[in-house]
């Protein structure tokens, strides 16, 4: 409420400089640990997390030792713990912390995920990056930018600050835009095109989707970039059987039910099409919110109106309110549905319905927290939550 309350009032050049004074004295504070570490920053709209963790594996691979910073999880070396910030980049003294953690533990290489948010806030100062890594963009946080053009070139400041390596996906249709930054080296990857492509790059992937060709083919480039031989990237991105809440299949029998992050919908759709695609189901049956606190309103009825188009049964219900109304955010959401669906503001109860529904062919598609830890709820307060130990209990339930 306070942080609300101060951005209102200061000028926005303030704040701006503010954030800029916490860069710089996170990273004197720390001695600025990334001159001593080769940082890989990766950033876009969906992807992420899998890119860093398949980059990471990579530079592994090429027999270096990494740390990476995702918002599943901080990992030095072998050592890792859960992010439970519910933060896909931390703040300037926590980003500064880790790349000194990691400097200490010996590691060459820091991959971090960048988001448009961190960069608004400077949070990517002060940060040698050797590589900026470009993803895919669609619209997010159009409220906070201002405008899709705004959070497009929040994007581009890493590109504009990371002058050695840049890594672009050619297929998406905003990479001429990344691609007009000057760098030493420039890879390209994508589907048909690019240096790294599928009919050069030719592995199989435990990892289904479409989606996970574009992360590991970044991965490759990333690791290309490097030095790292094809042969060691392929095996690495080979080798990853599948990251926690991204399309995890928590239960197999007799129907099958996935718990994903997708929360935008670029991601949504990508995941109803892989579902559709792998599995052929009877029935999907989805299960999903949004997200609260102000964000990104404008895509609720639209993530109602791809549910529309591929399930057959939709539950709608609680993600991560935070102060504001979950039953207006349903609500808004429910105005891109035309068909019959069902509103079940409790997230477990809602688990439960779509599972009791479910026979044996079907798939259901929990969506929107993925592997989080906790939902936040009004007042500031987070209580613990994991989909996938919802879905177990909901599941034993039934069973019982």
């Amino acid at each position: 409420m306070i942080k609300s309350l101060i951005k209102k009032l200061l000028p926005s050049f303030v704040i701006s400089w503010y954030h800029f004074l916490l860069a710089f004295f996170g990273a004197l504070i720390y001695g600025f640990p990334s001159r001593k570490l080769k940082v890989i920053g990766v950033t876009g709209t969906n992807g992420k997390t899998t890119v860093v963790n398949m980059t990471a594996a990579c530079l592994e691979a090429g027999g270096y030792k990494v740390a990476s910073l995702s918002s599943i999880k901080f990992k030095i070396g072998e050592k890792e713990k859960p992010n439970l910030l519910k933060m896909t980049m931390p703040g300037r003294f926590k980003i500064q912390k880790f790349l000194k953690q990691a400097v200490d533990a010996g590691c060459w290489y820091a991959v971090l995920e960048v988001s448009s948010e961190g960069i608004k806030q400077h949070r990517h100062k002060f940060i040698d990056f050797a590589a900026a890594v470009f993803t895919n963009l669609s619209p997010e946080h159009i409220e906070s930018h201002g405008g899709f053009e705004n959070y497009k070139k929040a994007k581009g400041r890493l590109f504009e600050a990371v002058k050695k390596i840049h890594v672009v996906n050619t297929d998406d249709k905003n990479a001429e835009y990344f691609l007009r930054f000057p760098a030493e080296k420039t890879y390209t990857y994508g589907l048909e095109k690019g240096d790294v492509n599928r009919n050069n790059a030719d592995f199989k992937l435990l990892m289904l989707g479409e989606f996970n060709v574009y992360n590991a083919l970044a991965a490759i480039a990333v690791g290309l970039s490097q030095g790292i031989p094809p042969e060691t990237c392929k095996k690495a991105v080979e080798g990853i059987k599948g990251l926690p809440g991204r399309m995890e299949i928590v239960i197999k029998e007799p129907f099958k039910a996935v718990v994903d992050y997708a929360v935008t919908p670029d991601a949504l759709e990508g995941l109803y099409i892989t579902l559709k695609k792998e599995f052929s189901p009877k029935k999907l049956i989805c299960v999903f919110g949004s997200c609260g606190g102000g964000r990104d309103k404008w895509r609720r009825p639209v993530l109602g109106e791809i549910a529309e188009k591929y399930c057959d049964r939709i539950i709608l219900t609680n993600e991560d309110p935070y102060d504001e109304n979950p039953e207006k955010i349903v609500e808004d959401i429910s105005k891109g549905i035309k068909k019959e669906h069902e509103r079940i503001l409790d997230r477990g109860r809602a688990i439960g319905r779509a599972l009791g529904l479910a026979s044996p062919g079907d798939v259901v598609a929990v969506t929107g927290k993925g592997c989080e830890p906790q939902m936040a709820v009004a007042g500031g307060k987070k209580i613990s939550w994991d989909d996938r130990e919802v879905v177990r209990e909901q599941f034993k339930k039934l069973a019982s």
